[in-house]
This record gives structure tokens, C-alpha cells and sequence, in this order.
């Protein structure tokens, strides 16, 4: 259902609020330097310092912004099962083309409870689920058996996977588990190149929020079996796949866009805090690197 660059956005904000105006000329942009699909209200997106109202507006905006050119993977996640089926219901009324899903966090549940959270999702709601496992933030990790569980359950529901585990066996062990075709997302850019090679789709991106054409344009080579020219692009993006987490995401990602496009105020939201001066200094060098400034 879905591949390619697909960015994790950034949500703006300007004097501590949404920047509505300022994530309609993102979406634009996206859309137009050849993003594959849009994720609105992830951990890129600063989604756990977000009031219900404002993760429900974000990705309204992004959704009606949008306007249907690319498909909106609309962040869901919760360590409340019943909190994320309220975003889950909201994004399908909104016309979010999917929900994606963490692993629960800080409550830690076992295997049996994940099954459980999941399967409570699957069969509440009618939004297909991307499930994301991320066990650096979430400590929990969504186990291979597990995967394979869920999307043999509910093959219908559970239709992707975005994989942060850094294991890149977990590529094969879910081709598989469940089937060549099942859709699997690198969530790591610097290893979207390796995940790529052992079955993956695509990637959800942190680098593609400040170099979207690149990242479309690397995607196509690996489409394309250019490996030669994936190689290169790929040492053009590496610094700063590395550079976007020289300090806690999203604050090097947003100071780097607030480099590319004068609408994109660096500010996050506490309890992270702007970009260190060394971290700063990182990003220049892979922008300037990258060619884009």
C-alpha cells in the first residue's frame, strides 16, 4: 500500500502555538519535491506534547492540505489503548488513509498485552494500522512472533510495519513469517539503504522533512536497481541522517528546515529544548554536504 520517501513531519510552531500557516507550505512542498505519503502527528511530529484538539488538527490540516495528491499516515499512537482509537476514529472520519501505531510506552506491556492493545485497534476501528516499533523510546519491543501474529490475524487491519529496531534480520524474519509482500517501512534513514536491499518498501523519514527531493530521488534509484547511484546519493545523505539526532529529535531537524525555509521557526516544545550550538554546527556541515545550502 504504501513505499518510497515518506516524511515524518515536523509540526511547527510559532510563539508556542500550532503554525497552521506554516505546515500548509510544508505539505505543499513535500508534495511537490516527490514525497511518496505524509506522516502527521509522529514522534517527529512532537505528538506527545500535543493536546487531543491540536494532534486532531494537525492531521486535519495535513489531510485537507494534502488534498488527496499523496496518502496521510496519520500518527495514532498511545499508551492509552482507548486514547489511540479516539485518533484512530478521528483520522478515518478525516480521511487519513492509515493509522500509525508505537508500541505502547512507559507501561511496558508484555507480548500478550501488545496482541491485546492490537487486536483491541484492529477490531474498534476500520483505519488500517501500521504498526511502529521503536523499542529506544518505548523500551517495549513489538517481537518478530508478534508481527507475525498480528498480521495473520487481522491481514486486512494490520497492512505495514515501520521498523526501528535497528535489526535488520527483522526484514527477512518478517518476509517469512508473513509474506514477501507485506509492506515494511525502515524507520532508521541511515539504514534505509541495507532495509531496502533485504525487502523493505521505503522508508518514514526524518531527513526527508529537509531534503524531500533527494530522498524521493534516492528511493527511485533503489526502485530502479541503480545501485551505483543509490550508493552515491546515499553518501550524500549520510551526514546528516546522523546530524538529525546530534541532539534529542526533532530539535536538529526543525533548526535545519528553519535553514532551508524562512516560514519553519526552530522552536520545540519542552521538555526538549533548541538545538545545542554543537549540534547546530553538525547540521550546517550536512546540509552544506547534501547541497542544500
Amino acid at each position: 500500500m504504501f513505499s518510497g520517501s515518506i516524511p515524518a513531519l515536523v509540526t511547527p510552531f510559532s510563539g508556542g502555538k500550532f503554525d497552521e500557516a506554516a505546515f500548509r507550505k510544508l505539505v505543499d512542498w513535500q508534495i511537490e519535491q516527490g514525497s511518496a505519503a505524509l506522516v502527521p502527528c509522529g514522534t517527529t511530529g512532537e505528538a506527545s506534547t500535543l493536546s487531543n484538539a491540536e494532534h486532531h488538527r494537525v492531521i486535519e490540516v495535513c489531510i485537507e492540505q494534502a488534498a488527496g495528491r499523496v496518502p496521510v499516515i496519520a500518527g495514532c499512537g498511545s499508551n492509552d489503548t482507548q486514547n489511540a482509537l479516539l485518533h484512530m476514529n478521528f483520522s478515518k472520519k478525516a480521511g487519513a488513509a492509515a493509522g500509525l501505531c508505537v508500541a505502547p510506552y512507559y507501561n511496558r506491556p508484555s507480548q500478550a498485552g501488545l496482541i491485546a492493545h492490537f487486536s483491541f485497534l484492529a477490531e474498534q476501528s476500520d483505519l488500517p494500522i501500521v504498526l511502529y516499533n521503536v523499542p529506544s523510546r518505548t523500551v517495549t519491543d513489538i517481537e518478530d512472533d508478534t508481527v507475525v501474529a498480528l498480521v495473520k490475524k487481522y491481514p486486512d487491519r494490520i497492512i505495514a510495519i515501520k521498523d526501528a529496531s535497528g535489526d535488520l534480520s527483522r526484514v527477512a524474519d518478517h518476509r517469512m513469517g508473513i509474506g514477501r509482500e507485506f509492506c515494511q517501512l525502515s524507520g532508521n534513514d541511515e539504514l534505509w539503504l541495507p532495509h531496502s536491499a533485504a525487502g523493505g518498501k521505503g522508508a518514514i523519514s526524518v531527513t526527508a522533512n529537509v531534503a524531500p527531493a533527494l530522498c524521493a530521488e534516492f528511493h527511485a534509484a533503489i526502485a530502479a536497481n541503480e545501485l551505483k547511484k543509490a550508493r552515491e546519493l546515499n553518501d550524500r545523505l549520510f551526514p546528516l541522517h546522523y546530524a538529525m539526532f546530534s541532539d534529542a529529535s526533532p530539535a536538529p531537524v526543525k533548526y535545519a528546515l528553519s535553514r532551508v525555509h524562512d516560514y519553519i521557526s526552530p522552536d520545540v516544545r519542552l521538555p526538549l529544548v533548541s538545538a545545542s550550538v554543537e549540534s547546530r554546527k553538525q547540521v550546517d556541515a550536512a546540509l552544506e554536504q547534501a547541497g542544500l545550502i
